[in-house]
């Protein structure tokens, strides 16, 4: 099906389902009385809008989330319920993704335009953003800090908005709305667990509060809640999500030579070595004829296999990745939300409101790795055959020839890059509202402060590394032995505390101006004020921790805003809305924004809206602040370069260090877009929207093109400027060859530009029969045209469809639909909801890495799969809630009720096997959840 006749072919069946019903409308009008004070009870404030208004449907689209819609669909956390949202694409960051920069984090990225693209509110107003930015550049808002019990909607605006809120709002807003007030108590308490083991979850929310705002003159409220979810293990699962062997279905074998691909076994491989540079212990090469064998016997969990194509001899192959690291990581939230509000009169209330969350996120991971290739280079590491005191090394079983030993080794009781996260998040808002002078106001206060408490682990010391081995403090032989001193002293809880701040105060007003002919014009003013601050100190300052780079962003500054807003009813079926912002950055200068918007209703079952808007994304800190970020990929070196050092180990696929610095002269992202659509409703019940959008995005920040700088290294040209390469030591077999370069380094750029296009569409049906039945459905679909990044050297990258950008946080790709379709029978007390979810299928190709198929068999190069194609993926959820009376009621749910699994995804470097941005739900399984509801 072509790209676009999958939302036409929707559309038109939709339409013509609704036409046949079209005349059972009401339409006789309202008297004018009658009218009026429909109205004036009904003005509300839209997101997008900085002008109450009658009609909640505005010239941008907005998909409104009750806090019923999220009862009934059984999520739990705002990070479920928005990363549910069609409209979210590739970039979003699932918290499963525990290896990324932002561990521990989950962000929306509307649009694909990534996390730093989508700004996410809390009733109207920033938040700070995550204290790691994602992938070392992009900042965003951690949705697993935001109060879920006290939630009364969420609005998503899925246009620019950058004329009312400023930056990052290019590809959307994400509002989250909570209570104003609430009288009376709750409390529920569940628990949850999956069919295929782990991932038990246990959850405690309360809402206590009281006080009339008309009789008593004063409302105060209080919401807590607590979850522990337990952490599902990839040995839990079934083929072919427990193996990196994946060679019985065409696939590649990983396991199999481990010590060539330098992925030791907890067993170890020596292989009898002299120095290439005497002294130096990490120069060691084979002696001739030489052959690998276990340092100790083959355990249980690991399986001997001898002279495979790849290394003469023997070793213990050990399934790493399905036997140590974990499908979701164990996960504890606590949060606390306090809101208090007094009338001061008819016309004015003063609030204070705050909440303080608390979100924990620890991970395992992978034995670690005596081999790595930065900052100091272990691959050809050996033992002595003697150690400092004299004596002979009981590691080296070659010592008594006088032979060095090549090792190949994991430590089982490390873990390379386990993590224990735990985000804080304190957040004060204090405001004022009412109505002075024919205006109606808006103030408020905001204090945000963040602080991320980090620690890793499993991370070599170097020294102490090269000490262990010279010493023998360290037992290869016989790892039991070893002392928690001697682990710790080897590899050292790396901590640290990352923060940031967002402080701001604004003040708003609207009124109505004179009367058109088809209302009064509504004014909308604001200013606003802010100051951001990032500091996220280096986890490795010293370079002393094998494996990792650096990695850090400090930064500051202030923000001056002020916008306004005309709202023109210039006819009854004819509305123009314009709007504009200018701010001034204390790092970058001056933006100014503006956006025109219409609707056009030539009768009352149809509008016609639409859009323009020009936008921008401000540097982030890590882009022109005291920043620099280095990550890392696996690399294959080009042909030549490999047959130059004989096709060793020295230039088989290995991480590659990218290290990208701040760049002071950076630039904003700009953008613009266009919206068009129609909202039709033939009958009270129904309602359809369909909106087309185009965004284009320039002067998009990247790092300096990587693969410019690598063709230059390996042609022997000049290198870029301001970029440069860190080589690794000579090869020890091959010393007079061309080293290999193990860090990149440049500067982050304004290097690209970008667009996509799109249709979203929304369906809802409220239906009420006879015997207090009702019916509600709600679908939610999106699709995109085209995603399309163009580089400076005038080539186009096609992502949609695809695993691109794979670049970006966890390589999840752009499908080209996803959709969801919730239904919702109420009987009297008895409500059960069915919801679908859809995400169609993408190819397992990589525009931005290389042309074709990314996924193929590297000793036959064939296709794994031989469609290299990632099939679609579609799940159901079933719900449903039962009062007993109005005090008590239960409530549960099967999620993943078809147990269906994730479609297998070779090539996602998120998860083993399977796509975590998309295929979660069919990895967990089956999940059963039971609880109860008590009402005061």
């Amino acid at each position: 099906m072509k790209r676009n006749e999958l939302a036409l072919s929707l559309a038109g069946l939709l339409l013509a389902s609704t036409s046949g019903i079209a005349l059972a409308q009401d339409t006789t009008p309202a008297p004018q009385g009658q009218a009026q004070s429909a109205k004036q009870l009904q003005t509300i404030t839209v997101t997008g809008s900085a002008v109450p208004r009658i009609d909640v449907e505005t010239p941008s689209p907005v998909t409104v989330i009750t806090a019923e819609q999220i009862e009934r669909s059984g999520l739990k956390t705002v990070s479920d319920v928005v990363r549910a949202i069609s409209a979210d694409n590739s970039g979003s960051i699932p918290t499963a993704f525990t290896a990324g920069f932002a561990a521990g984090s989950a962000g929306v990225a509307l649009r694909g335009l990534t996390v730093n693209s989508t700004l996410v509110l809390i009733d109207g107003r920033r938040s700070a953003s995550y204290a790691l930015a994602d992938d070392g550049q992009r900042s965003f808002v951690d949705l697993n800090t935001i109060p879920v019990v006290a939630i009364e909607r969420i609005d998503v605006l899925k246009d620019g908005a950058s004329s009312l809120y400023g930056a990052d709002a290019i590809a959307g807003v994400v509002n989250i709305i909570l209570k104003p007030s609430y009288k009376g108590g709750e409390a529920t308490a569940e628990i949850g667990t999956s069919q295929h083991g782990g991932g038990t979850t246990k959850r405690f929310t309360g809402l206590l509060g009281g006080g009339d705002m008309e009789k008593d003159g004063h409302n105060a409220y209080i919401s807590v809640e607590y979850q522990k979810d337990n952490p599902i293990r990839t040995k839990d699962r079934d083929f072919p999500f427990n193996t990196a062997d994946l060679s019985r279905i065409g696939g590649n074998n990983l396991i199999q030579g481990q010590p060539s691909l330098n992925l030791g076994s907890t067993y170890g491989t020596v292989t009898p070595a002299m120095l290439s540079r005497p002294g130096d212990l990490n120069s060691g090469v084979p002696l001739d004829g030489a052959v690998a064998q276990p340092l100790r016997p083959c355990g249980s969990d690991s399986t001997l296999v001898t002279n495979d194509p790849f290394n003469p001899g023997s070793y213990c192959a050990q399934n790493q990745s399905g036997e140590f690291t974990e499908i979701a990581p164990e996960q504890e939230r606590l949060g606390l939300y306090g809101r208090f509000t007094i009338k001061l009169n008819d016309s004015a209330t003063v609030y204070l409101a705050a909440s303080y969350y608390q979100n924990e996120v620890q991970a395992t991971a992978v034995p670690t790795q005596i081999q790595a290739s930065t900052p100091n280079n272990t691959n050809s590491i050996t033992l002595p055959p003697t150690l400092a005191n004299g004596a002979l090394n009981p590691n080296n079983p070659f010592a008594a020839q006088g032979q060095y030993a090549l090792i190949n080794y994991a430590f089982p009781e490390l873990q390379f890059g386990a993590i224990d996260n735990t985000n804080h998040n304190l957040r004060v808002a204090a405001g004022v509202k009412g109505r002075a002078w024919d205006w109606d106001y808006d103030s408020a206060v905001v204090i945000n402060h963040t602080w991320l408490d980090i620690s890793n682990f499993g991370f070599l010391n170097y020294n102490q590394l090269l000490s262990d081995i010279n010493n023998g403090t360290y037992s290869f032989i016989n790892p039991a032995a070893n002392s928690k001193a001697t682990i710790n002293a080897l590899a050292p809880t790396l901590d640290k505390t990352s923060t940031t701040d967002m402080d701001s105060i604004d003040f708003r007003a609207s009124r109505e101006l004179w009367d058109l002919d088809g209302g009064p014009m509504g004014l909308g003013l604001g200013t606003d004020f802010r100051h951001e601050k990032q500091h996220d100190p280096d986890l490795n300052p010293d370079l002393a921790a094998q494996g990792l780079g650096i990695a850090h962003t400090i930064g500051k500054r202030n923000v001056y805003g002020a916008y306004a807003e005309l709202d023109m009813p210039l006819l009854q079926s004819l509305e123009l809305d314009l709007s504009a912002r200018f701010d001034h950055y204390s790092d970058f200068g001056n933006n100014t924004s503006p956006k025109a918007g219409f609707k056009w209703k030539p009768f009352d079952m149809l509008a016609v809206r639409g859009t323009y808007s020009k936008g921008f994304r401000a540097p982030s800190f890590a882009e022109n602040g005291s920043s620099a970020a280095e990550g890392f990929t696996t690399f294959t070196p080009p042909p030549d370069f490999q047959a130059a050092h004989g096709g060793n180990g020295y230039v088989q696929p290995y991480p590659l260090g990218f290290l990208t610095e701040a760049n002071h002269a950076i630039k904003p992202e700009k953008s613009q877009s266009y919206t068009f659509g129609i909202v039709l409703q033939p009958w009270q019940p129904i309602s359809l929207s369909l909106d087309y959008y185009d965004i284009k995005k320039e002067g998009v920040i990247v790092p300096a093109d990587s693969s410019a700088v690598l063709d230059a290294y390996f042609a022997g040209q000049p290198l870029p400027p301001n970029t440069g390469i860190v080589l690794d030591n000579p090869d020890p077999q091959f010393p007079n060859a061309l080293p290999r370069p193990i860090v990149v380094e440049a500067l982050y750029v304004n290097e690209n530009r970008l667009e996509t296009t799109g249709m979203d569409v929304d369906l809802r049906g409220d239906f009420k029969f006879n015997g207090n039945w009702r019916w509600i459905s709600e679908l939610n679909a999106t699709q995109i045209f085209e995603w399309n990044l163009f580089l400076q050297d005038g080539s186009e990258q096609r992502f949609v469809g695809t695993h691109g950008p794979y670049a970006l946080s966890s390589g999840a790709g752009t499908p080209r639909t996803r959709a969801s379709w919730a239904n919702s029978v109420i009987w009297g007390a008895l409500t059960v909801t069915g919801t679908a979810y859809y995400t169609s299928g993408i190819s397992l190709e990589v525009p931005d890495i290389a042309s074709g198929c990314f996924s193929t068999n590297t000793v036959t190069g064939a296709n794994f799969p031989a469609s290299c194609h990632m099939s679609s993926i579609t799940t159901f959820d079933l719900t449903g809630s039962y009062d007993f009376n109005e005090h008590v009621s239960i409530f549960g749910s099967i999620l993943n009720a078809f147990d269906r699994k994730p479609p297998l995804d070779p090539i996602n470097y998120a998860a083993l096997n399977y796509n975590p941005t998309y295929g979660y739900s069919g990895i967990v399984g089956r999940f059963f959840n039971i609880g109860v509801k008590v009402k005061m």
